[in-house]
């Protein structure tokens, strides 16, 4: 039996991965949802190949448009997810980028039997109603990024209290080792990283190693585990994802090739043997190489040192805060280096301090209002 597909941002990168993946395997898989926001064009492309029951969209710019292909094509238009009629996804894709899909996310789950999650700001910002959820409906989570994929894989059949530490791997981004100028570089050379096909902001945030600070954030919410568990390393040939040493002096370590078709595949499988792939040859590299990070290089790592911003409404701060500044960038109004300049200087403010000290999250409501507090205070 064909297992029903619900897929969260079709039109970005993880989407677009996903249904290449599913075309290869029509058989298997029934494409019934999927959603697009600002790329109008490719999701009625997909729609046409793929056949969906639902598309979702809420781009008032674009819905005339997609209210009549939707007519034409016996398709169901909807603009929020709670509209959806009695339906159970086997396994539900969400990958819409940035806070924009913390929402859908959190909806998604009571129609979903399993859950693949790309989407690290809906993790980091709301995890805490996101695990509500999943334990109210029974939903299964897989994460889908790479290291968080690889570390879900490497624990899964270890008792959790046996790690000792866990290692995420950075390729160190297009800078590493290099004699560059940073306040002068351009969003162009910024988002060029040198081993993944990824969309503009996280190969910034891969730039700077901002990427490793949200990863280690998310992780320690997924696997509910302090942060002195985890250490940042160096790995140009991004070929290793994670690695757990364990208390008993063992190691475990997980290699694929730089290909985000590897973890989404077995992710949608749940049986590894199905997913073929013989486009890339085990160690293909001559070498593999670990290098401890550094700082002083990369003062973004400082902000694991933060203790007073390490809780759920500082993990909303640092992810808003450095959204914000990335655009900024990507707008030329700051430098490459100001991204982690400027948000180490906020969250060094009175006003941060104060404002973490007297606000709680109590309600999923209360998570967008530290973002327009973050909106108020970045210059």
């Amino acid at each position: 039996m064909k297992k029903k597909i619900c897929i969260l941002g079709s039109t970005g990168s993880i989407g677009k991965t996903t249904l290449e993946i599913i075309s290869k395997n029509k058989k298997d898989f029934d494409v019934v949802l999927l959603s697009g926001n600002n790329n109008v064009k490719l999701l009625i492309t997909q729609a046409k190949k793929f056949k969906p029951k639902y598309i979702y969209s809420n781009n008032f710019y674009f819905k005339e448009k997609l209210r009549i292909f939707c007519k034409n094509n016996n398709i169901n238009l909807i603009d929020d997810i709670i509209l959806l009629k009695k339906i159970k996804f086997d396994i539900t894709v969400a990958a819409i980028s940035g806070i924009a899909g913390l929402i859908p996310t959190i909806n998604i789950i009571k129609f979903s039997k399993k859950i693949l999650i790309a989407n690290k700001e809906s993790i980091i910002c709301g995890w805490k109603f996101i695990l509500k959820e999943l334990k109210k409906y029974r939903c299964h989570f897989t994460p889908i990024d790479s290291e968080h994929f690889s570390i879900h894989n490497l624990i899964k059949n270890n008792n959790i209290n046996t790690v000792k530490h866990i290692y995420l791997t950075a390729s160190g981004g297009p800078f590493f080792n290099k004699k560059v100028n940073l306040s002068k570089v351009t969003p162009s050379q910024a988002a060029k990283h040198p081993n993944w096909k990824m969309g503009k902001k996280i190969s910034i945030d891969s730039a700077n190693l901002m990427n490793k600070v949200l990863e280690v954030i998310e992780a320690s919410l997924i696997f509910n585990l302090p942060f002195n568990k985890f250490k940042i390393i160096i790995h140009p040939q991004s070929l290793i994802h994670a690695v757990i040493e364990f208390k008993n002096g063992l190691s475990s370590m997980l290699y694929h090739y730089n290909d985000m078709k590897i973890p989404i595949a077995n992710s949608l499988y749940n049986n590894f043997n199905n997913y073929k792939n013989n486009d890339h040859e085990f160690l293909s590299q001559n070498q593999l190489t670990f290098i401890k990070t550094n700082s002083k290089r990369n003062p973004s790592l400082k902000i694991l040192k933060f203790k007073n911003v390490l809780n759920q409404k500082g993990f909303i701060l640092i992810n808003a805060l450095n959204e914000i500044l990335v655009q900024k960038f990507l707008q030329n109004k700051i430098t490459f280096s100001d991204i982690t300049n400027k948000l180490l200087g906020i969250l060094n403010t009175k006003i941060v301090k104060n404002y973490l000290k007297n606000h709680q999250i109590r309600h999923i409501n209360d998570v967008f209002k530290v973002y327009n507090f973050s909106r108020s205070i970045v210059n």
